[in-house]
């Protein structure tokens, strides 16, 4: 069964690789994005669409960077009231209160 999985696995992630080579030797085609104040960038659309998509991962990323910062204080700070404490393995130790989410 596991080497079943790691063999879908494979299957997969080759289907997508494929996918999106075929997607690229499909788009060799130029295209230019206009930028502000005449400037601009020719360039081919694979390459346009793949840099788009990187900038949007980098863009999620730098979102993501606060809340993640705040998680670690938030379990530094746990570690350090366990490890402050006596505590039993029975008890857990205090979780600290977060923000509400939403916007």
């Amino acid at each position: 069964m596991k080497q079943f999985a790691w063999f879908l696995r494979w299957t997969l992630k080759a289907a997508i690789f494929f996918t999106l080579f075929a997607f690229a030797l499909n788009n060799k085609h130029d295209a230019t994005v206009h930028f502000f104040f005449g400037q601009y960038w020719t360039a081919p659309l694979v390459l346009v669409v793949l840099s788009a998509f990187a900038l949007g991962l980098v863009i999620g990323v730098l979102g993501m960077v606060p809340r993640w910062w705040q998680h670690r204080r938030a379990a530094a700070l746990a570690h350090k009231v366990a490890q402050a404490s006596s505590v039993t393995t029975s008890d857990k130790p205090p979780v600290p209160q977060q923000p509400p989410y939403g916007i």
